[in-house]
């Protein structure tokens, strides 16, 4: 029974290109219109087809990372790329579906996030050793999209335009206090005081995070100027000329939005400009990956540009400007990947094989959902009053 109705959900969904698929029992199947596959996949675990039926993306995450699959020439790009290229081309099945629906019944039990979880999730991801980080990122350690004014532009080239791109819609002035939500290493903060001439407080969750930013700030010489600290944004009370927040906001969960937003109005002057920078989705809002949920990022969410809007109006914020990055985050991404398994060796030392699986992993369907699915960047620039900013664009226009 299982078989039969796994073969009925390829068949469905590879509506592009083509799947040679080995069973467990040695059996070739071929599935799509292809004249030649785009990828070989060899199932040895004998379970999967059900697992795959019962919970589609955790089965097929979990059988990479444990070997349960393998594919020819370990082209993880490749089946990763045929799978969300059919996915959207509106290629689908009754499992897939099926399951969807589930998620979305209880996404809003998932995502309920405060503080004492809050904490625990981002322990998850970014307390990890320091050095594994240091294996994929840039100098600057910027663990977020960059921007690509090129398609030749280095990764460390378009962080550094990605953080000046920030900063004009920011419109900062020297001595201008700025609150920037989810700091990450300090990148940010140290460019906004060092460059910019600002006052920064940023904060974030992260132990480690903290540790190195505050370091960080130290060595530069910036210490009377940035002050990280080790806390949520909710517990806040000062009142600040801007608010930035880059690659955060994914881990608020809907049930906060307007927690959040009516922080981000709180904290701000009366004439304040916040830029949320945020992943996004370009369809209605749906659900968070099972296996992203348990491996990745706990209670983190991709948000619909309605949901998040939805929660903006209601706190009384001027949406002045709203951006939407397509494909920079697919070249983030290719770069980190490509360095990441550049250094796997090192990472493998880090942790071990069934980590650097599940990274890559991470990294391989994250670049093809923003290059093939339904995932973008959001830039939100938000004020308390409908004239905060320049009523045209002209000031975010020149070299960066």
């Amino acid at each position: 029974m299982w078989t039969q109705a796994f073969d009925l959900m390829l068949r469905n969904l590879i509506g592009i290109g083509r799947l040679d698929l080995i069973d467990a029992s040695g059996t070739l199947r071929s599935y799509g219109p292809g004249a030649t596959p785009d990828v070989t996949v060899r199932i040895t675990d004998p379970s999967l087809p059900r697992k795959l039926l019962l919970t589609p993306d955790l089965a097929l995450g979990e059988a990479y990372m444990d070997g349960g699959i393998t594919i020819d020439g370990d082209d993880l790009p490749g089946m990763m790329r045929l799978i969300l290229a059919n996915r959207g081309n509106g290629q689908t099945s009754w499992a897939i579906e099926t399951n969807l629906l589930l998620r979305r019944m209880v996404r809003g039990i998932r995502q309920y996030n405060p503080l004492d979880r809050a904490r625990v999730n981002v322990a998850h991801h970014y307390d990890l050793s320091g050095k594994l980080y240091d294996l994929f990122l840039d100098a600057d350690r910027q663990y977020s999209c960059a921007y690509f004014r090129h398609p030749d532009d280095t990764l460390e080239q378009a962080q550094v335009q990605k953080k000046a791109h920030i900063a004009k819609k920011l419109l900062l002035q020297p001595g201008m206090r700025v609150f920037d939500i989810g700091c990450g290493w300090g990148g940010m903060a140290i460019t906004l005081a060092r460059d910019y001439g600002a006052d920064v407080v940023g904060v974030t969750l992260s132990t480690e995070q903290h540790a190195v930013a505050t370091r960080r700030v130290a060595e530069a010489g910036l210490s009377d100027r940035i002050d990280i600290r080790l806390t949520d944004y909710r517990n806040v009370t000062e009142t600040f000329d801007r608010i930035v927040s880059v690659g955060m906001f994914e881990h608020v969960g809907v049930p906060h939005y307007r927690e959040y937003f009516g922080k981000v109005r709180e904290r701000l002057s009366p004439d304040g400009v916040a830029l949320i920078h945020t992943i996004g989705r370009h369809d209605p809002p749906g659900s968070t990956s099972p296996w992203i949920s348990k491996y990745i990022f706990p209670g983190g969410y991709v948000p619909a540009l309605s949901e998040v809007m939805q929660a903006v109006e209601k706190e009384g914020l001027w949406a002045d400007d709203i951006e939407v990055w397509r494909m920079h985050y697919a070249e983030t991404l290719r770069h980190w990947r490509e360095r990441f398994e550049a250094n796997i060796a090192a990472a493998e030392a880090l942790y071990d094989a069934r980590f650097c699986r599940m990274w890559r992993y991470y990294l391989v369907a994250s670049e093809m959902s923003f290059r093939h699915f339904n995932q973008v960047v959001f830039q939100i620039q938000l004020s308390r009053h409908q004239q905060a900013v320049p009523l045209t664009r002209d000031y975010m226009c020149g070299d960066a």
